[in-house]
């Protein structure tokens, strides 16, 4: 039997030191804090009704709210259903509605946009429909969690390492959103192996950046088992992020191609200013060469470049570059060796059964202890990449060098990574289809320095006589697509490149307009 959350009972056993501070509220936490408030918000969630295997959606910006909630949900044996708040109407409430969610855990501002969901479906709108009938709202008060510091302990939940504790959604290239089923044995494998690739220890200062509904989050949680210092930031910022290192001496700190990519350009002095970190995190997306090497020959700090995706918790099934590998890592270009109890191999994109071999690009393939159960709702898609014997196919392409390193090449999908957030054409264009301006449309990536990469549009005009048709569409895309999806460029074309006049070939857009397009203030 396993509980994820009783690794707070371990240490609150043993630390009376703080282990999470929230620096915009100036608040810190010890374990045994910790472990009070998240049995006093799970007291209040079985008070509501929601009971063990009951899916619990949170909608809320980063705070302690979140993380408490988090915990709580696991506490309990329910099922927490990650969000964040840049997420639209329809995308929420197209999850709400996909995860059968029965609570949804919020701030006052949440509550009110759920209210005026549920008002603008009764109004019969053709456009939206929304039922909060079932599903009620949990609206945390930051005041009252402050008195649960000395809350009663209530006993973890039993369940098993098959069991469910998160249904992360992940975008796909149908257009819908699927949900990627993690369990409480998923979370011991990220949490034991991301503590093993940090080193981290109780004398660890650990910066977090990644939205908590991302599974990035999951960096911050293997801090607290460790009994580090967990150091939240509600919102990343390149200044209050240097402040934040230079003031608590931080050790370890997350980051991504962009904010790597800033350190690099930042000003002489910069490097006095991070001198206690000893490692940073990258992922989410490709480094770029250049960037890390630029990086790592100003400030010397080794850069854990990681890969995994929402369905492997991270690097709970994955690979990363760790400290000992800079030795032989002089081409700044591999994500690693496999972590512990993680496999990796290369297939023909074409045929999974036929393994390639070293320096073969084909689609990488991931098996081990944090490969989710599958796609909740999802029994055809959860077939295709999911494989009976284990193995996952990521979807994107990479090889093998000679030292068995993986390194990534391409997407097999047409998956956009901006600055760590994932887009999928498919799911935008869904959406943007809908703009009566639109007659066809495709979105792409393009390259950006700092982004990493930024979507871009290519449109056929339903009226291509009109002038204002792309204020148009991007104040659409504006009212019903989360920001990171909106597209950076539109540009207007006659017709949509397409093999056999059906199969829409994103490659050439890419090509066409890479390098080709400028972008202001991005």
């Amino acid at each position: 039997m396993l509980n994820i959350t009783t690794f707070l009972d371990a240490n609150a056993c043993r630390l009376s030191k703080p282990v999470f501070h929230c620096p915009d509220r100036d608040l810190y936490y010890t374990s045994g804090e910790i472990l009070s408030i998240v049995s006093g918000i799970g007291e209040k969630l079985i008070q509501a009704g929601v009971q063990k295997g009951d899916r619990i959606l949170i909608f809320l910006n980063n705070s302690p709210e979140y993380l408490f909630s988090y915990l709580a949900g696991w506490r309990i044996g329910a099922v927490v259903v990650p969000t964040n708040r840049i997420y639209t109407k329809f995308e929420i409430a197209y999850m709400i509605e996909n995860s059968g969610a029965k609570m949804v855990i919020t701030d006052a501002s949440g509550a009110i946009f759920l209210e005026e969901m549920q008002c603008e479906s009764k109004s019969n709108s053709n456009d939206f429909q929304f039922d909060l009938q079932n599903v009620s709202v949990y609206v945390p008060d930051p005041a009252e969690i402050e008195k649960m510091r000395k809350h009663p302990v209530l006993p973890p939940a039993c369940v098993t390492c098959d069991d469910l504790c998160q249904i992360q959604y992940t975008s796909g290239t149908t257009g819908k959103q699927k949900g990627a089923m993690l369990t409480h044995g998923n979370w011991l494998a990220a949490i034991s192996n991301e503590c093993d690739v940090m080193a981290f220890s109780e004398t660890d200062v650990y910066l977090g950046i990644y939205p908590m509904g991302h599974v990035g989050v999951s960096w911050g949680i293997s801090a607290l088992r460790a009994g580090a210092l967990y150091i939240m930031m509600e919102r990343y910022e390149l200044e209050k992020y240097l402040n934040l290192i230079e003031k608590h001496q931080v050790t370890a700190l997350s980051g991504m191609p962009p904010v790597i990519h800033s350190l690099a350009g930042c000003p002489p002095g910069t490097e006095d200013r991070i001198r206690t970190v000893r490692e940073i995190i990258s992922g989410g997306g490709p480094l770029h060469h250049e960037i890390w090497k630029k990086f790592h020959h100003r400030y010397g700090i080794p850069v854990v470049n990681a890969y995994g995706l929402s369905e492997t918790i991270v690097i709970g099934t994955g690979t990363a570059i760790r400290p000992p590998d800079y030795a032989f890592a002089d081409k700044f270009q591999s994500v690693g060796h496999p972590v512990c109890f993680s496999e990796v191999k290369i297939v023909d994109e074409l045929d999974c059964s036929k393994t390639l071999t070293q320096g073969e690009v084909g689609e990488i393939a991931l098996r081990g202890p944090a490969v989710a159960k599958g796609y909740f709702g999802y029994p055809e898609e959860t077939k295709r990449v999911f494989l009976p014997d284990g193995w996952f196919l990521t979807g994107d392409v990479g090889y093998l060098d000679k030292d068995f390193r993986l390194c990534l090449t391409d997407r097999k999908k047409d998956m956009i990574v901006m600055s760590g957030w994932k887009i999928y054409p498919t799911e935008a264009e869904e959406v943007l289809y809908r703009c009566p301006a639109v007659k066809e449309i495709a979105v792409f990536g393009v390259s950006h320095p700092h982004r990493g990469e930024v979507p871009a549009a290519a449109v056929v005009w339903a009226d291509a006589g009109k002038t204002e048709n792309t204020d148009e569409l991007l104040a659409f895309a504006k009212e019903h697509l989360a920001g990171y999806k909106i597209p950076r460029k539109v540009v207007t074309v006659s017709d949509l490149p397409r093999v056999g006049g059906w199969k829409l070939l994103r490659r050439e857009l890419r090509e066409k307009y890479n390098g080709k397009i400028e972008f202001e203030n991005l």
